[in-house]
């Protein structure tokens, strides 16, 4: 897979030389050098195997064209780009979902049987009298029922928002209330202990299905009645491709969740990455270890691999590193996206805890969530024998953006390059309201030009809001970055996460990475703690690895290294250690909300929270 040359990676390939122009690197410069990728020695040819002659030859008008389209020229569907087409071809005997449960128990869908599932529930809401447009909330965990609700319902042209299962009342009545919802796909347990008694909010919410009983009562529907008598035929009506189909929320630092609106024609985008930046091939097991309560879960755990007609794996259980490492090898998992938090979990027990598995099938592993650092990228080639590779994207941009390729070289740290059909720029905004772009190697915020086809098409309700991520036809997307000479990005932090102490901008992301290198060190987050003289001081809160003592005597050691690798007017000034640090569910590390508690100011929305030991 890599060029010959001297690298400690058990895959036995090259770390080759650093480019001029790439990040600084730590003083184990070779460790964390570029990892140069030989195309032509990759067991499967890649997909983008010329980069600047795919971007060259790329439009989103030609990428349209390998979907089918609705018959007879009617549009443009999510769900039947993702089931139906399949279903009416050679692909219908082939497994569409294998759905793994947390007792282990397999349940395959075919392509043929996923079509016929979902057309079931899309006639099952057509018999409550649900019309296109209206709000499909669903409230479950990664079971079967949770990916036929989502597409029978895209079939029945309703806006779809699917709800992490372990969040609170609070947040679940918040997002009903914002995205109207008129439908809601549960289970009996989640429905009475976080809905029942928040009705009264949601004076819309005319139908509630639950996945596990039998006689839920009046407005409350029982699953396998309300299917079990609906047709498993149904013909998709006329879909525009600018119809919303997916509603996503996000948190922002401030105010009441966003909800992100995404049409029919997000597809394009889905299948494009798919087969660029995730090098999907007809033959590949997929596994999304994302819920699709977040963004990734959906486009990538549930449409992306679908419209490819691949295999696509789902696991009920959360992690647990045994389990993860025995779907891999029991299922030949072949590419696998999973995330920064979860690959720092496995970095914690070392790469020994692998040594009874045969991962050989896999070829691909890449990640998102947030910034993966350098240490990660090369534990994944010491450890499974290939590289995890980065991306980047957000809720808004509805798909992968910016990603290291399986073709090209990767530079362990950066967030890879933009995809075919994406221009990527760092930007400066002006006083005007317009941007400059910036030198390259200077930071500024990252900007994508407009035009791709599952860019958000604004926020519910929140026009206003919408308006001010735009400078002309640029997207502001509010993270720091910068580019350097080979066309690389790297992330600095967001714009309202960035320290400034003593006159330097100092990018959070930069010195967790540096205290990231420690090897006892197994994650950090970083915040600007407020100091009458620099204005503000750098502070670190660090989780160390199992059998590392978190005492004065290694504060001293961290805070010596990162010194050493940063300068002492970047690096940490102070460090807290915490058995845990704060994250959402989609893996990010909260640190609005240490810098929060730090300060002892309002902690503001947590519906995003997933652990929190302090």
């Amino acid at each position: 897979m890599f060029n010959n040359g001297a690298c400690r990676c058990s895959h036995g390939g090259a770390c080759g030389p650093r480019s001029e122009t790439e990040a600084p690197l730590s003083d184990n410069a070779a460790r964390y050098a570029t990892i140069h990728k030989d195309p032509s020695s990759l067991a499967v040819p890649p997909n983008l195997a010329d980069y600047d002659a795919a971007c060259a030859g790329f439009s989103w008008k030609v990428a349209h064209r390998a979907l089918s389209g609705l018959p007879n020229g009617e549009g443009l569907n999510i769900a039947y780009e993702a089931v139906d087409r399949h279903a009416c071809g050679p692909r219908a005997s082939r497994v569409a979902l294998r759905c793994i449960s947390k007792a282990g128990e397999r349940r395959d869908y075919t392509y043929g049987e996923l079509a016929a599932s979902t057309n079931r529930f899309a006639n099952g809401l057509r018999s409550l009298g649900m019309d296109a447009g209206d709000g499909v909330f669903v409230l479950l965990g990664r079971v079967p029922e949770l990916y036929v609700a989502m597409l029978g319902a895209l079939k029945m042209k309703c806006v779809v928002t699917p709800l992490f299962s372990a969040f609170g009342p609070e947040p679940i009545a918040t997002r009903m209330e914002i995205g109207d919802a008129r439908v809601l796909v549960t289970t009996e347990t989640l429905y009475r202990r976080k809905v029942e008694a928040l009705r009264g909010r949601l004076p819309r919410l005319e139908h509630v299905i639950l996945v596990d009983a039998e006689e839920p009562g009046e407005g409350v529907h029982s699953w396998r009645k309300l299917t079990q008598t609906a047709s498993d035929a149904f013909e998709i009506a006329p879909t525009d491709a600018q119809e919303t189909a997916l509603l996503h929320f996000t948190s922002g630092t401030t105010g009441r969740p966003k909800g992100v609106i995404h049409v029919h024609e997000a597809v394009v985008t889905h299948f494009a990455t798919g087969l660029y930046a995730l090098d999907l091939h007809d033959d590949d097991r997929f596994w999304c270890t994302a819920d699709p309560g977040w963004v990734t879960g959906t486009s990538y755990g549930v449409i992306a691999p679908l419209t490819h007609g691949v295999t696509n794996i789902v696991v009920e259980a959360e992690f647990d590193a045994p389990t993860w490492y025995g779907v891999l090898a029991q299922e030949r998992v072949t590419v696998w996206y999973t995330a920064p938090t979860a690959i720092r979990m496995m970095m914690k027990l070392g790469a020994d805890a692998l040594k009874d598995y045969d991962l050989s099938a896999l070829r691909f592993a890449a990640s998102v969530g947030e910034p993966l650092n350098a240490e990660a990228v090369v534990w994944g080639a010491e450890a499974f024998g290939l590289p995890f590779h980065d991306n980047w994207w957000q809720t808004e941009t509805g798909g992968i953006m910016i990603a290291n390729f399986a073709s090209m070289d990767i530079k362990p740290g950066s967030m890879g390059r933009p995809l075919p059909g994406i221009e990527a720029a760092i930007v400066r905004r002006k006083p005007d309201g317009g941007v400059e772009t910036a030198d390259v190697g200077q930071e500024g915020e990252l900007a994508l030009k407009s035009g791709w086809p599952s860019m958000m098409r604004g926020y519910l309700h929140e026009e206003a809001r919408y308006r001010k991520c735009f400078a002309g036809e640029w997207y502001l997307t509010g993270d720091l970055a910068r580019c350097d000479g080979d066309g690389y990005f790297w992330f600095v932090g967001r714009a309202d996460d960035v320290i400034k102490s003593s006159g330097h901008l100092i990018g959070p992301f930069e010195v967790e990475s540096a205290l990231m290198e420690h090897p006892a060190v197994a994650e950090a987050a970083v915040i600007g703690k407020p100091d009458p003289v620099a204005g503000e001081i750098v502070k670190a809160f660090v989780a160390l690895k199992l059998g590392f003592a978190a005492d004065e005597a290694m504060r001293k050691e961290l805070l010596g290294n990162a010194r050493k690798r940063l300068g002492a007017a970047v690096a940490p000034k102070e460090i807290e250690f915490r058995a845990n640090l704060p994250k959402t569910r989609s893996g990010k590390i909260m640190r609005r909300l240490l810098k929060a508690r730090e300060l002892g100011l309002p902690e503001g929305d947590l519906s995003t929270l997933e652990s929190d030991e302090r």
